[in-house]
């Protein structure tokens, strides 16, 4: 699977909230940052997802554009949590060599 398609497949199990899925695609070194955390290692990026599954009765996810150079893909996702909450992010997910997910950093926009 190459890097988009592994970003894709990130996002579907995030909206699923397949919280193993998503930890097998993690290296163990993995960094997650966002607008309010940012933790180092895959178990803490594990705790932080499963906290933002437990708050979140749906999750629907919208790529809007793509970009991609050798180890990273950045995507404008337009994301919809409970029906209502509207958010416009980009994320940033960097791989290592093995096809794992060495880092995700998440940037808040706005939808105007």
């Amino acid at each position: 699977m190459n890097h988009t398609e592994l970003f894709h497949t990130y996002l579907n199990h995030y909206a699923n909230k397949k919280l193993e899925a998503i930890s097998a695609m993690l290296a163990e070194e993995v960094h997650l940052r966002d607008w309010n955390i940012s933790v180092h290692g895959k178990a803490a990026a594990i705790r932080e997802t499963a906290k933002n599954f437990t708050k979140a009765e749906s999750i629907e996810t919208r790529v809007l554009a793509l970009y991609e150079n050798a180890d990273t893909v950045a995507g404008e996702v337009h994301i919809i949590v409970n029906g209502t909450i509207e958010l416009y992010v980009v994320d940033v997910i960097a791989f290592d060599v093995h096809g794992k997910i060495k880092a995700i950093r998440s940037y808040k926009g706005r939808d105007n």
